[in-house]
């Protein structure tokens, strides 16, 4: 009785979601699993960790925890206005990129709109699209690629907003400049593009689009990026995006108040200046792909060349049995059955130690 009348007041569109399932801690799945030395490598995390700038930040704010954050992220924003080269009104800063993934389409794409993208791409695009009771379009991928010709066939005038992440998670492909430009000379300058590149860090300098010139020649862009993954700041939750001010000004009519927490302001604007370990960090991933690459082809799978710090590699059978037997010996990492890849699993790059202990493991798990 007390969930029919519950059931009443929901939205049809709120009704059709699925919760977000969130993992167990590490010491609970040893628990249940009775194993020892469990090793995570399923959420594409920067296993070296972050600067130790951006922890004795922390450290040193501790003190200031009784005052509420800093509601503007002035001095972030400052610094990240420095980094990038772009006005201090240009920028969004939010809790995670994934909070202001939400404020876009709140702001932009509810009410019915017409939100696109590729399938096999990050899940919340569609989370939130659905929460806001918006159309949501996915196209066809090819070759574990964004297909933007396929996408700009599919835009039409009702096209609120595109998402396109790059590099994609969980495929870890990339797309072109002249991929990019070629799309939007054929969408032309009315729907909100979102470039969203949270694992830009990682990509080499010669393959990277330039996003921030894009946001220059076409006002309705949003880059997105984030300090979760290449800085080592996914604990404490800050992300930003790049708009034009206008953009952002409607934004910040929906966000939240101190929307940021006191910590990650602090941590994120100390990342900022630690170019040497970002540099380790990303050179470790590197190292880790290869590694990565090199042996599960040798184990008769096939890995999708990585421009993150994870390695998607289809397995060329029925993958969940796999992921159970590599639980099972204390080794997380992600199936990948819910994106329409049943035969596929995602690991990250991790640290050197780890990295070997999931070889050795899969090669079990194979039979190989």
């Amino acid at each position: 009785m007390w969930f029919c009348a519950m059931k009443s007041l929901v939205p049809e569109h709120i009704q059709k979601l699925t919760p977000y399932p969130p993992g167990k801690p590490l010491s609970e799945l040893e628990r249940e699993l009775g194993v020892t030395r469990a090793i995570k490598l399923a959420s594409n995390e920067n296993a070296l960790g972050p600067s130790p700038r951006a922890t004795a930040a922390m450290a040193g704010a501790m003190c200031d925890i009784n005052r509420y954050p800093d509601g503007g992220a002035f001095y972030l924003k400052r610094r990240l206005a420095e980094h990038l080269g772009v006005d201090h009104g240009q920028l969004l800063v939010g809790n995670g990129s994934n909070e202001i993934i939400e404020l876009l389409i709140r702001t932009f794409g509810s009410g019915g709109a017409e939100i696109v993208t590729s399938e096999c791409t990050f899940v919340i695009y569609r989370l939130v699209s659905s929460a806001a009771g918006a159309r949501f379009v996915e196209v066809p991928m090819a070759n574990h690629r964004f297909d933007l010709d396929a996408i700009a066939e599919r835009v039409s005038a009702d096209t609120r907003m595109v998402f396109l992440c790059n590099p994609n998670n969980p495929t870890g492909t990339i797309f072109s400049q002249a991929e990019l430009d070629r799309f939007l000379a054929r969408v032309g300058p009315d729907p909100i593009v979102v470039l969203d590149e949270a694992y830009i860090e990682y990509v080499s300098p010669d393959a990277r689009i330039d996003a921030l010139a894009v946001l220059r020649d076409r006002p309705r862009t949003v880059v997105l990026r984030t300090f979760s993954k290449a800085y080592g700041l996914a604990g404490v939750r800050v992300g930003y995006g790049v708009a034009t001010e206008d953009l952002v000004n409607y934004v910040n009519r929906v966000r939240q108040p101190f929307n940021v927490n006191h910590l990650a302001q602090v941590a994120a604007t100390a990342a900022l200046g630690d170019a040497e370990h970002l540099a380790r960090v990303v050179a470790m991933a590197e190292e880790g792909k290869r590694h990565i690459a090199v042996e599960v082809e040798a184990m008769g799978c096939t890995p999708v060349p990585s421009a993150t710090n994870f390695v998607l590699f289809d397995t060329h059978r029925e993958a969940a049995p796999i992921y159970q037997t590599l639980l099972r010996r204390g080794v997380i990492i992600r199936p990948m059955t819910a994106y329409g890849l049943p035969t596929h699993l995602r690991v990250d790059a991790g640290l050197p130690e780890d990295r070997q202990r999931f070889l050795d493991e899969l090669k079990v798990a194979l039979g190989a």
